[in-house]
């Protein structure tokens, strides 16, 4: 599956919201993609297009200037649409990368993989 999204946001700490760790983006169609997770969750919360947030483990995501993947478990591809692959093309800027890594960092730490291109 592919999206297009302007920016991706990405925030390993929102204290105001329970230290939750995030990143999300708005594809230009309006499909919304996010992934947080809570400290002490074994989990990670994905949601795709507007349906409720599911529960996957052993992701793996790769983060590089103007592409963010994400691959899921055969098991948890109907989060998008049967695939086990999304693909988001992002226009975010370089300087953001590092605050976008550091979110992935705390939101895949024990359960899945980053990998920077």
């Amino acid at each position: 599956m592919h999206m297009t999204a302007a920016l991706l946001m990405g925030n390993p700490c929102d204290e105001e919201e329970d230290n939750l760790a995030l990143l999300a983006c708005q594809g230009t169609d309006g499909r919304m993609f996010l992934m947080s997770r809570y400290p002490g969750e074994a989990e990670i919360d994905m949601a795709f297009d507007e349906d409720e947030p599911v529960g996957v483990r052993d992701i793996k995501v790769m983060l590089a200037a103007g592409t963010l993947e994400v691959a899921v478990a055969a098991a948890d591809a109907d989060l998008f649409g049967g695939d086990m692959l999304l693909h988001i093309t992002h226009q975010s800027d370089a300087s953001d990368l590092a605050d976008l890594e550091a979110a992935l960092r705390v939101i895949l730490d024990g359960t899945g993989t980053l990998v920077r291109g």
